[in-house]
C-alpha cells in the first residue's frame, strides 16, 4: 500500500493526460499526433521521474496500461488497443532508465 501511495501522483498525471488531452483532438491528424507522440512522451517522462525518485516497479507500468484501457471505449475504438502495450513498454523503459540501481 505504501508503494501505491508513492505511485499515486505519477499515475494522476497519466490519468490527466489520458482523459483530458483527447478533448484537444479535432481530426484524425491531431488524434494520431496525440496517440503517437504526446502520450508516449508523457508516459516516458513521468515514468523516468518516478524511477529517479523511487525504484523500478513493474506494477507502475501495469497500472499505466490499465489506466489507458477505458479511454479506448470512451474516446477511440478497438484499433487503439495496441497502444495499451506500447504505453506499458514505454513507461517500463522510462522507469528502468530512471532507476539508478540498474546501471543503464
Amino acid at each position: 500500500m505504501k508503494k501505491f501511495k508513492k505511485m499515486l501522483p505519477y499515475l494522476i498525471v497519466n490519468v490527466i493526460a489520458f482523459y483530458l488531452t483527447p478533448f484537444l483532438i479535432k481530426d484524425t491528424g491531431s488524434g494520431m499526433l496525440i496517440l503517437l507522440i504526446g502520450f508516449p512522451i508523457i508516459c516516458f517522462i513521468v515514468a523516468l521521474i518516478y524511477g529517479i525518485k523511487n525504484s523500478f516497479n513493474w506494477i507502475y507500468s501495469l497500472l499505466v496500461m490499465l489506466l489507458f484501457v477505458p479511454t479506448i471505449f470512451i474516446f477511440y475504438n478497438e484499433s487503439a488497443t495496441i497502444y495499451i502495450l506500447a504505453y506499458g513498454i514505454i513507461s517500463a523503459f522510462g522507469n528502468v532508465l530512471g532507476d539508478n540501481k540498474t546501471g543503464i
